[in-house]
């Protein structure tokens, strides 16, 4: 079986998480995924972050959802990692992909939920413009979420788009299965943390591919990989052996 390593928010453990300079680095050293997230501004620019606020990334605070397309050029969001990012900045989703389309890299594309229910109506519309607009057809994308009525929505208007539901807990096998089939789901993405052989082996009894979010430690992920599961997220993809990055 291939195993997928996915570099999760790009290489954050050597470069800004969800930066182009991050994506960067992992097309450099091959790794043949990346997940990153988006949020949306309040003119309804899609960036890439995983917060909803500038506080942790950037040497700025405050909501994204305060921000306007233009103030991007006015925010540092790689002085806080290292002297060496001074001035990388928060990448829209328009720019993002503009760079994929020049590599060979597949995305995984994780969708947040915004603080009340337009700005996540918001978010969803920007995606799927952007994706329409600019992602060429041919190359891997995977679409996933906490929230998942998103994808629901989202799947009312891509039918053809594949979706993957993100699990932050070990829920029961009842609770999984009905997410799975109301999103129509084919893909599952558990937790690391208490995730047993088991569990995977019910998942994979379902048909279901499964990618698990976040193993940053070698023999972990071999374990998991020897138990079945399809791909691994991990802050750490640079450590991995060369042949997971095929």
């Amino acid at each position: 079986m291939k195993h997928i390593l996915i570099g999760h928010r790009g290489v954050p453990s050597a470069a800004p998480e969800n930066t182009l300079s991050s994506f960067k680095m992992a097309e450099k050293i091959g790794v043949p995924w990346i997940e990153c997230d988006v949020e949306v501004l309040g003119d309804g620019t899609v960036v890439l972050s995983h917060d909803a606020t500038l506080d942790r990334c950037t040497d700025h605070t405050g909501l994204l959802a305060d921000l306007k397309k233009s103030d991007l050029t006015t925010i540092d969001a790689g002085s806080w990692f290292g002297n060496e990012f001074n001035g990388e900045r928060i990448p829209s989703l328009e720019d993002f992909i503009g760079y994929i389309n020049t590599t060979r890299l597949s995305v995984n594309l994780e969708i947040k939920s915004c603080a009340d229910t337009a700005l996540t109506q918001m978010l969803i519309d920007g995606v799927i413009a952007q994706l329409k607009k600019q992602w060429e057809k041919d190359r891997p994308l995977l679409v996933s979420s906490f929230h998942h009525d998103v994808l629901m929505t989202l799947k009312k208007q891509m039918p053809d788009i594949l979706v993957a539901c993100l699990f932050e807990q070990q829920d029961t096998e009842q609770h999984w299965i009905k997410n799975m089939e109301q999103t129509e789901a084919t893909i599952i993405h558990p937790k690391n943390e208490g995730l047993t052989q088991q569990q995977i082996l019910a998942m994979k009894a379902r048909g279901y591919k499964i990618n698990v979010w976040t193993v940053n430690n070698l023999n972990r992920a071999k374990e998991l990989y020897d138990w079945g599961v399809d791909g691994i997220f991990t802050d750490i993809p640079q450590h991995f052996p060369m042949y997971y990055h095929q």
